[in-house]
């Protein structure tokens, strides 16, 4: 497999890393129907630890085995499918080599009091990615949340033995917590910080959420305001936070969020695009749909991201 010119251009961004992460950054751009353009289609599945089987898989009920998900992310041509350990595991061997793998290694859940305070559990290990083959590890951070510190300490251990192994970190930056309010977990000062944050913190991929035009901290307000920095489109906020991870030199995916109708989702994908974002990280958009819904968006969504739509 050789690697495009643009892909060759992204890796060179990772100047500190070891040859292994930069080939299993290689094998997730170069994998798919969006091989070698730098923009990565990416099928998380972690959606039931955090909300539960019935509200993630019920609207779709073929969701509910693992299978699908695997045979979902290859038959749509996507760079690479996220879940959890035991999704992983229940199609490793069967679908070994067929799709590069992303295992979310720390997950969160819906039953926690709401004074438990804003944190997830580690719930697998390095050496298990290695076991299963996958080409990364996943990660979620909460900036604003009082476990905050905890969060950023496990990252940077756990990324840190995964680069000495060869494997490449995925980080989730979702504000949340004590610090800010409702409107600020997706305020445009609070989702650049939190691209920033994961860039500080080695993630070689970082997820965020797309912003809007809110501005939570009165400093960060000042700034926006003083420096005329443009948060007016949807497009302007991805360029905002695209910048913000190391002026672009941080492969940065957006997530797809609750499910919505389909235009919103081909606008979401334009946004990114036009705001020179990396790409997609679509679950619930895509797995509570139809198989032949959810290959048809992911039809779409390729085209978007080649710039034929």
């Amino acid at each position: 497999m050789k690697a495009s010119r643009n892909v060759q251009k992204i890796l060179s961004y990772y100047e500190g890393e070891t040859p292994g992460v930069k080939g299993k950054l290689c094998q997730m751009l170069m994998h798919g129907r969006l091989k070698g353009t730098g923009k990565m289609i990416i099928l998380p599945v972690d959606q039931g630890f955090e909300h539960g089987p019935a509200r993630s898989f019920a609207p779709n009920p073929p969701a509910y085995d693992p299978h699908y998900h695997y045979q979902l992310a290859i038959d749509a041509g996507l760079n690479a499918y996220a879940a959890p350990l035991g999704p992983l595991e229940a199609g490793a061997d069967t679908f070994a080599g067929q799709i590069p793998t992303i295992l979310k290694c720390n997950s969160a859940n819906s039953l926690m009091s709401s004074t438990a305070g804003k944190n997830q559990a580690v719930t697998a290990s390095v050496d298990d990615a290695l076991r299963l083959g996958c080409a990364a590890i996943g990660f979620t951070i909460y900036p604003g949340s009082d476990m905050a510190l905890d969060m950023f300490e496990e990252i940077v251990e756990m990324r840190k033995e995964a680069a000495a192994k060869g494997v490449a970190t995925v980080i989730w930056s979702y504000p949340r917590g004590e610090a800010i309010s409702k409107e600020g977990e997706t305020a445009a000062d609070i989702g650049a910080y939190a691209a920033h944050i994961a860039a500080l913190l080695g993630a070689h991929i970082i997820k965020v959420k797309l912003s809007t035009d809110h501005l939570e901290q009165p400093e960060a307000k000042k700034v926006f305001e003083e420096q005329n920095i443009d948060i007016s489109t949807q497009a302007a906020r991805v360029k905002e936070c695209v910048r913000s991870a190391f002026d672009g030199k941080r492969l940065i995916v957006f997530s797809g969020g609750a499910k919505k109708g389909e235009d919103a989702v081909y606008e979401d994908a334009r946004a990114i695009r036009d705001g020179g974002g990396n790409g997609s990280i679509i679950g619930r958009n895509s797995f509570q749909r139809s198989r032949e819904d959810a290959l048809a968006m992911f039809d779409k969504l390729v085209a978007i991201y080649k710039g034929q739509e």
